[in-house]
């Protein structure tokens, strides 16, 4: 669900979630009595793949209505007389490019899938090429990753609606429809148009609430669905935020367990929760910078957000390597208040000091639409749309905060609190929460980690028990945000799935793979 990249705002991931059960008119919106057609032709930055578009209508419930421009890639299976069809792959983040995931990233499929299926996917509605959603950069700037007191609560659903407005302008109508359910019947769209009877589908991270959301669209239309670091789209605040505290933790917890046995590690031998505390205490103190950025000062939230991405690969080695610079490097000058370290406090009434990229801006009064380079994209709205994550106050916030500090006392910060910040005073949800009602004629190929630092084990689980015997759950017993390309045993179990449609036994188990060495 959560994308590796780390850029401000963009530094978070989430999941999402789809109304109920199957909808006749999204059924008869992409069906065989309308005409899909994809016009390819090979693409601009590499022409050995192709690329095409496809115009599907911004409001599936006006399909005559106002349309959008889809951008989509290919390439072609590499041995024809073994071709089996099209695999569509669904991208995670939410906000990656499929497209770009086809020109640059072919290593994310096996030889064998390659050769037997082209492999095809899209930027999802509101990305990259297909009506990015963009927003004004100095209103992304302000939204904070923690907040600091009641009154940055309510600057925060202030700054929150300008930017919705903001974004609407640059964006478009499509702004108010980039939800995941109406992408799923984009999806549907893109089958009929690569003229495919049932939909083989690979999704991953926030591409699996696209599959789940499709399944329960079209359940008599998947032919095969694998889905990779699955999401819980049935989660409210706390469940969602204390879910997300508990896989960071317990990936972190990994970590220190690797380093206390190998020697290679540049904390061997040491209390690595210790220097650790001793990192966040400097971090509080605003005198703490980050390794690979001179300069920028690493507030409580960045810290912890440094370890999470470590985590994803996992990157042992590194962290390792990072918090051992950390350590030994002397302090920053403090910074001062505005930019002070974020705090849980003690009592609820004890103030949260404000990350350094959530300082209080001054708002303007109306939506900022100047020029284009005051612009930038912003992926992330979609979450917006899938997730309903209400906090009345910061009273009740800090409440949160509190409770994350006990689920998780090494990482405090989940990616999930600034996900719940960036959401504020959402008025509308499009697709909000709900448990699945999926009902397909072939059971889905639920592929877990079991050490996963974003889509926790425990959403696996949850949702496997919600599709009960439409799912299959294969857990890769090793650490890391995704298996298939780490372990064999994995790459073996999902490719025999697509391939054949052969699921495998309840309770597959793959070993942990070694990726230390």
């Amino acid at each position: 669900m959560w994308t590796r990249r780390f850029a401000g705002w963009a530094a978070v991931a989430a999941t999402a979630v789809a109304l109920v059960g199957p909808a006749a008119p999204a059924a008869q919106a992409a069906g065989p009595h309308r005409e899909w057609t994809i016009s390819w032709q090979p693409c601009a930055a590499d022409p050995t793949a192709e690329c095409g578009t496809l115009s599907l209508p911004v409001d599936w419930d006006e399909p005559d209505g106002e349309r959008f421009t889809l951008a989509l890639a290919r390439r072609a299976a590499t041995d024809p007389a073994a071709r089996v069809g099209s695999l569509v792959f669904g991208p995670g983040g939410p906000g990656d490019s499929g497209v770009q995931r086809v020109l640059t990233g072919m290593h994310r499929f096996s030889d064998d899938l390659r050769r037997r299926f082209d492999i095809v996917s899209f930027d999802p509605r509101g990305v990259g090429g297909s009506n990015p959603v963009r927003c004004a950069t100095d209103l992304l700037a302000a939204q904070p990753h923690v907040i600091a007191d009641q009154a940055q609560f309510a600057a925060t659903i202030e700054n929150n609606a300008l930017l919705r407005a903001d974004c609407r302008a640059r964006t478009g109508p499509l702004f108010d429809h980039v939800d995941t359910r109406s992408a799923a019947r984009d999806l549907d769209a893109v089958r009929a148009a690569l003229g495919e009877s049932r939909l083989t589908f690979h999704g991953s991270s926030y591409g699996t609430l696209l599959g789940l959301q499709y399944a329960e669209l079209f359940p008599h239309r998947v032919r095969a669905m694998v889905l990779e670091s699955v999401v819980d789209h049935s989660l409210g605040t706390r469940s969602f935020l204390d879910t997300q505290a508990v896989a960071a933790q317990d990936s972190f917890d990994e970590f220190v367990a690797w380093c206390a046995a190998a020697t290679r590690c540049a904390l061997h031998g040491q209390d690595v929760r210790e220097v650790w505390a001793g990192l966040r205490a400097r971090a509080e103190r605003g005198d703490l910078t980050d390794p690979d950025r001179p300069g920028t000062r690493l507030t409580p939230y960045l810290l912890s957000r440094l370890a999470q991405r470590a985590l994803y690969g996992p990157d042992w080695p590194g962290l390792a390597d990072d918090i051992a610079t950390m350590a030994t490097a002397p302090a920053a000058a403090v910074a001062p208040a505005s930019l002070a370290a974020a705090v849980v406090p003690a009592s609820p009434a004890a103030a949260v000091a404000p990350v350094a990229s959530a300082a209080t801006a001054a708002h303007p009064a109306a939506p900022v639409t100047g020029a284009e380079d005051q612009a930038t994209p912003y992926p992330f709205a979609v979450f917006c749309q899938d997730w309903s994550l209400p906090v009345r106050d910061h009273r009740e916030y800090a409440k949160h905060l509190r409770r994350l500090t006990r689920l998780a006392p090494d990482l405090r910060y989940p990616q999930a609190v600034f996900a719940v910040s960036t959401c504020l005073g959402t008025p509308t949800v499009a697709n909000p929460q709900h448990r699945l009602k999926v009902r397909t004629d072939v059971p889905l190929l639920l592929a877990a980690t079991r050490h996963d630092p974003a889509s926790g084990y425990e959403w696996a689980t949850n949702v496997a028990r919600q599709l009960g015997r439409h799912g299959v759950l294969v857990t890769y017993e090793g650490s890391g945000h995704g298996s298939y390309t780490t372990s064999p045993c994995m790459e073996a179990v999902v490719d025999r799935y697509l391939v054949g449609g052969v699921a495998p036994a309840r309770g597959t188990r793959c070993p942990a793979v070694d990726l230390t060495s």
